[in-house]
């Protein structure tokens, strides 16, 4: 049997789990210089730091109780930031001390305060817990902590981060001086070292994430996109890769809302997780996710902590990270337990150089690179596709009586063509992208000049960036308005206040007259003047900066021997002479 060097009751569940080797992290808290002392480990997630923390207690937990499966006050304690890592960390202690017979007791908000008493009351060797819902027990005398040999801090970065420090340092004062303080961390801030010193003695630091603060399971990928083609990204991210269970990041609620109903639309099996959630919400989010009835998961920060999903293998950063360690917790989601997993940076090109920099700090090497194109994602389909319907099945004998059917009627070319149209159908649709390369830009305004439009008159709408206007729906407007087809419409080009379009020559006048009969069936409300711009939008916005530029003052000669007078020093300052602020053109 493997792990010799562990008790039985310990190395036979590991051996069972399929365990052939510990990782790192497990070997390193079990080391002789590690032994009964405290210890402050930075490991990443996913790196097996549950087991590691049962096997650092183990040795005291089986000489407390021998062949005792319940003890009169708990001995070990276990604080997790969420709910979800309390949960998974109690089910990793069941199975790694079942053949102990320990008992385990959770207490996390949103569930039964009374059954969790009763439970605390039912003589567990270790409570795992949520910061909030530990202190209320502690505080109602459900909870006592005099008698723990050990406590452990799971992701204690992400519990101060998330305002629990008064509570941990509650907790941790209700312990007894004698016990164990183990700090589990993705990250060392110095808040961090700060509750190490204060509660840890002589403890003994595990730097296990390596100088690489990118995990080296996960390979990161950085996506260059317009602005506006956000979502598109997204769509063909989701498409490309295929993952068993993707899960997406969002800054706000409100984000996770809008991109959670645009994929549902779009026909990918999604489910929400954000703070607005209910606690039953959350549990059937995350079944239907472990049931692959949902294979996407859009989720802001807080509500993604302590997610634990064998199957996520695609992390995407929709909205990018406030800082390097959100981007190492977000992606720290994937590549769990020696498994692969791709962290996707959905990067505006205007944004680039400030992830650049991220990445710099952070030590992690991501690839940049553009959004898949539809006809990559259609040779991906077509791979998986062939993959998928010569893999060997079994099949019932009605199945086979339906098909000599089939047979019968159509051919065997047609009955394949249907099969991979039914399974193409079921498939959200990828989406064109405008490529972000120097050599992809150049592309597209070659493309933008093509037959038809080498003369164009310009037009202008009075919307722009400032009203959010998007081509996207700016181009039906225009068609409704001006009776033409988007294919006959030209460059569009989106100003801070209003937009520029081209319409071919030949087409300019019967177009402007159909706006002047349009313009008359329009609402009021939701007016928009669109009229002919014979300067186009370069003109446009030189006009507008002359327009808002006050006129220089020629200087003097230097006739006191003093400064020269040099006019305003700027818009709206005082000019020379101190007569005010500055408004409007000078006189004379």
């Amino acid at each position: 049997m493997p792990f010799e060097f562990l008790p039985p009751v310990i190395a036979e569940p590991l051996a069972e789990r399929g365990y052939t080797d510990l990782t790192p992290v497990q070997s390193a808290v079990i080391a002789p210089e590690a032994q009964g002392r405290d210890l402050i480990v930075s490991a990443q997630t996913g790196s097996g730091k549950t087991v590691a923390f049962g096997l650092a207690l183990s040795e005291a937990l089986l000489a407390e109780t021998g062949n005792v499966p319940l003890v009169e006050r708990p001995l070990a304690l276990i604080v997790a930031p969420t709910r979800e890592l309390a949960l998974q960390v109690s089910r990793e202690l069941q199975w790694l001390y079942a053949k102990v017979g320990l008992r385990i007791a959770t207490c996390v908000g949103g569930m039964d305060a009374s059954k969790e008493r009763r439970n605390l009351r039912g003589g567990p060797a270790i409570v795992v817990g949520t910061p909030g819902r530990l202190r209320d027990h502690l505080e109602r005398g459900a909870l006592d902590l005099s008698g723990l040999i050990g406590v452990v801090l799971d992701e204690a970065d992400e519990m101060l981060d998330m305002g629990f420090r008064e509570d941990l340092e509650e907790i941790l004062d209700a312990t007894p001086g004698t016990r164990r303080t183990l700090m589990f961390s993705a990250t060392m801030p110095r808040p961090i070292v700060a509750l190490a010193e204060r509660y840890q003695t002589d403890a003994l630091r595990l730097a296990l994430a390596g100088q690489d603060r990118g995990h080296g399971d996960i390979s990161y990928r950085a996506i260059a996109v317009g602005p506006s083609e956000i979502e598109n990204a997204v769509v063909n991210l989701l498409r490309f890769h295929e993952a068993k269970t993707a899960i997406l990041f969002c800054a706000t609620r409100d984000n996770v809302r809008h991109l959670h109903a645009t994929l549902q639309e779009r026909g990918f099996a999604v489910v929400a997780l954000s703070g607005e959630h209910s606690q039953s919400e959350r549990n059937h989010a995350l079944q239907a996710l472990r049931d692959r009835r949902a294979r996407v998961c859009v989720a802001t920060d807080v509500a993604a902590r302590g997610i634990d999903l064998p199957t996520l293998s695609l992390v995407v950063h929709v909205e990018i990270p406030r800082d390097a360690e959100t981007l190492q917790h977000r992606s720290g989601r994937t590549g769990r337990a020696g498994k692969k997993g791709i962290a996707a940076l959905i990067v505006p090109y205007n944004r680039r150089r400030r992830v650049e920099t991220m990445l710099r700090g952070a030590r992690i090497e991501a690839e940049w690179m553009e959004a898949p194109t539809p006809e990559m994602i259609r040779a991906k389909d077509r791979v998986r596709l062939m993959e998928r319907l010569t893999a060997p099945q079994e099949f019932e004998d009605e199945d086979r009586a339906l098909a000599t059917e089939l047979m019968g009627r159509m051919s065997a070319e047609d009955i394949a063509a249907a099969l991979v149209r039914g399974h193409r159908s079921a498939m959200p649709q990828p989406e064109e992208l405008m490529s972000q390369t120097p050599e992809g830009r150049e592309a597209a305004r070659a493309q933008r000049h093509r037959p038809g439009f080498e003369d164009t008159v310009w037009f202008r709408a009075a919307v722009g960036r400032r009203h959010n206007a998007e081509p996207r729906w700016l181009l039906p407007l225009i068609c409704r308005r001006g009776h033409v087809t988007r294919n006959e419409i030209g460059a569009i080009k989106v100003g801070q206040t209003e937009t520029h379009f081209q319409i071919p020559r030949q087409l300019a006048d019967r177009f402007a007259d159909a706006l002047r009969r349009t313009a008359r069936e329009e609402n009021e409300n939701d007016f928009i003047l669109i009229e002919p711009a014979p300067e186009g939008p370069r003109e446009a916005a030189r006009a507008n900066r002359r327009e808002h530029r006050p006129e220089r003052v020629q200087a003097r000669p230097n006739e006191g021997g003093g400064k020269p007078y040099k006019g305003p020093r700027k818009f709206g300052g005082k000019p020379a002479g101190g007569r005010g602020n500055f408004k409007g053109k000078p006189r004379g």
